[in-house]
């Protein structure tokens, strides 16, 4: 579970960002959309497979 606390001098609009900044570092949302549907377990390789080759070809993108 995310929280923050407030400060006595904070403002609301501060407070926000700072717990949607920690929501989002969080994953909660990522998890919760990954959970949502069912994925095949072979559709789940091929997915992590091209995450893979898409990591190992990043670095000689950059280089170029």
């Amino acid at each position: 579970m995310v929280g923050i606390n407030i400060g006595d001098n904070e403002s609301i609009d501060k407070a926000l960002r700072r717990f949607k900044k920690k929501y989002e570092r969080s994953g909660i949302l990522k998890e919760f959309k990954k959970r949502t549907f069912f994925v095949k377990p072979s559709v789940k390789k091929r997915m992590e497979r091209i995450k893979a080759a898409r990591r190992a070809h990043r670095p000689m993108r950059f280089t170029q």
